[in-house]
């Protein structure tokens, strides 16, 4: 994909995630691969009034090749993603009420859900009786270090949709923009379904 093609894709997923409230304030940071390296949206930016100009151009060593703007502390993390599947090609970051609370809750190191049927939305799904686990890492500003982290979370246990911040939000991972879209929906219906659930059992 060419950087402008990837950028105008990245605007208007902007405006659908801020349309349901994923990305509060300047929260969230998204990025596509490209034929050069990666897209990714630059530091401090309303993810829903994005224009192309608020994006960042990086070679596939994630230099900065081009775009003006303070790139986000969190890049790293896109990057790392990236290393660990060439399969991956679009980073969703989000900041919902429902993954913010779950990574909360989550005290081990994965949120397992199973036994609904919008799992099937999820690539290599077929069945509700399947488990989805995903993984939650704990908050750390350090970039680099929490980039680690995933990478050897990975080595043992392959990450394929995406992963939680504890207190932070989530990063959906797709093949290309149409699949992180349909994950990131997944995801998020599942989480909320989750939520109301562990709520209605804790109030029973």
């Amino acid at each position: 994909m060419q950087s402008a093609q990837a950028k105008h894709a990245l605007i208007d997923a902007g405006r659908w995630l801020s349309a349901q409230g994923w990305v509060p304030a300047t929260g969230g940071n998204f990025s596509i691969r490209t034929e050069q390296g990666f897209v990714v949206t630059a530091s401090g930016h309303d993810k829903g009034a994005l224009q192309p100009e608020h994006f960042l151009e990086f070679d596939a060593q994630g230099s900065h090749i081009n775009g003006a703007g303070k790139p986000s502390a969190e890049t790293d993390l896109h990057l790392a993603l990236y290393a660990l599947s060439p399969d991956t090609h679009c980073i969703l970051h989000t900041h919902s009420v429902a993954t913010t609370v779950l990574s909360r809750l989550t005290e081990q190191h994965s949120l397992e859900i199973s036994g609904y049927e919008m799992q099937k939305a999820l690539n290599g799904f077929t069945s509700h009786l399947e488990t989805l686990a995903i993984p939650v890492f704990d908050n750390d500003q350090d970039i680099p270090a929490l980039a680690r982290r995933v990478t050897e979370y990975h080595s043992h246990t392959p990450i394929r949709h995406g992963v939680l911040i504890r207190g932070h939000g989530l990063y959906a991972m797709g093949a290309d923009m149409s699949e992180t879209r349909r994950h990131i929906e997944a995801l998020e219906f599942l989480f909320n379904c989750e939520l109301t659930r562990r709520q209605l059992e804790k109030n029973a």
